[in-house]
């Protein structure tokens, strides 16, 4: 049914499909933004006021989904932190569940998004710049 060349060519595609995916799987981490806060808190009130209606809109919220945890329930146990939670709001940077970074209170909107963009620089995770229209 198939002649030499066929089955040759079938095979390498086959294998370069299967590295294709394989190599693509590997590479794409599940970047998270986890958010600690607690009922009460007027800094993660602000924040939720100034920033999260837009955060899911921007390159930033894009490449790190926002996770919320309530700081008063036990943190999640597919989440591995490299200290514990003393503030909130405390912004944990999550690559496959593992703490890589974090911002701890929220510094003013200025200031949270450059702080954010360098913890996703620092961990080379692609993200355009927030543009300021």
């Amino acid at each position: 049914m198939f002649n030499s060349l066929t089955t040759s060519f079938l095979k390498r595609a086959l294998v370069a499909i299967f590295a294709t995916v394989l190599s693509a799987t590997s590479l794409w981490a599940e970047t998270r933004l986890m958010m600690a806060e607690e009922p009460g808190c007027i800094w993660c009130a602000r924040w939720h006021a100034e920033i999260g209606p837009i955060y899911p809109k921007t390159a930033e919220g894009a490449a790190a989904p926002l996770l919320r945890v309530n700081l008063q329930d036990p943190i999640p146990s597919d989440i591995t932190l490299e200290r514990s939670v003393n503030f909130t709001p405390t912004f944990i940077l999550l690559v496959d569940g593992v703490e890589k970074s974090r911002i701890e209170g929220y510094p003013s909107e200025d200031f949270f998004w450059e702080l954010l963009g360098y913890m996703l620089d620092q961990e080379g995770i692609d993200f355009a710049l927030k543009s300021n229209n």
